[in-house]
């Protein structure tokens, strides 16, 4: 039994009538018949009773229409179902995400995703750099929101977010001025996190202070940059965060701007060199729009400054 063959039957069912359920498929009528005859014949029992005047359901037909709709309508969410997975308009994507990320790139790049594929369950999941990788290679999460370096062949990396560093000092001991030399903490303590959690990080953030005149006296360490805002506040030390942690306030806790150029710190979305799922597809479609969108209104910023300054 062919499901065309069901579509037939229902037609000719819903209009009592060849001719109009023929002009309904688009169909000549003697077509239509020989395939409702060849229905009949594969179950064995009439499903219409005809006269010149009259087509009629017999009790096989009227058993048989409501199961016929039900498995039409079956196909029809089947054939839809599979069309929207392929869109990746349904699924489930499986993202991991720095903490740091929680602050840029999430607050904008998830809502969007959402409201364009509301079919699609995101499964979060935070972590390091470090874990994240290596939970994208056991297959554990389909992309991750990660600091550089991503040198491995099985991967894909693509920059979605530069930030600036700024100083997070303790508030109340000792007068901060703002632009911050960065050479004026050079007898501070620093927390910092292990490279290995984000080397990238970690060398830029080195290297600053090594170009500033000093080497940092790392007396503490942290994993989550919440934590090394936590510790500052507390008094332990000072810190060079990423500017979007400036929306994390803490009672003992100020941010300083550093004077001279700004370094940088990347955050990039990573994944799986090959066959994306769809979800992933318009995931990395949708970053890489909304990356260059940044890029862009970046430009036309610079630009207006320097008209303004000339």
């Amino acid at each position: 039994m062919e499901l065309r063959h069901l579509r037939y039957f229902v037609a000719v069912a819903e209009h009592l009538s060849f001719g109009r359920a023929a002009r309904a498929l688009h169909l000549s009528q003697p077509p239509l018949s020989r395939q409702i005859r060849a229905l009949e014949d594969e179950l064995g029992t009439p499903l219409f009773t005809r006269t010149k005047r009259t087509v009629a359901l017999t009790p096989a037909g009227s058993a048989l229409l409501p199961d016929a709709r039900r498995l039409l309508r079956e196909a029809d969410a089947l054939r839809s179902g599979a069309r929207r997975h392929a869109l990746g308009q349904v699924g489930t994507l499986a993202l991991g995400f720095i903490g740091v990320a929680a602050y840029n790139v999430l607050p904008e790049v998830l809502p969007e995703f959402r409201r364009r594929h509301p079919g699609v369950r995101v499964a979060l999941r935070e972590a390091t750099s470090d874990v994240l990788l290596a939970a994208l290679r056991q297959g554990e999460i389909d992309a991750g929101l990660v600091l550089p370096p991503v040198n491995e062949p099985a991967f894909e990396y693509l920059p979605l977010f530069h930030d600036t560093l700024v100083a997070a000092v303790p508030a109340g001991r000792r007068r901060y001025p703002e632009p911050l030399a960065l050479a004026s903490l050079a007898d501070a303590p620093f927390i910092l996190f292990p490279r290995e959690v984000g080397a990238s990080l970690y060398d830029l953030i080195v290297g600053c202070c090594h170009r500033a005149g000093f080497a940092p006296r790392i007396e503490q360490e942290a994993v989550q940059m919440q934590t090394i805002v936590s510790l500052v506040a507390a008094g332990m030390g000072v810190a060079l965060v990423p500017a979007s942690l400036m929306s994390m306030r803490r009672t003992g806790l100020a941010y300083r701007r550093i004077a001279g150029p700004s370094p940088r710190v990347e955050i990039g979305l990573a994944w799986c060199t090959g066959e994306a799922s769809p979800a992933l597809g318009a995931f990395v479609a949708l970053g890489r729009a909304w990356a260059g969108r940044r890029a862009a209104r970046g430009v036309r910023l610079r630009a207006h400054d320097r008209g303004r300054s000339g």
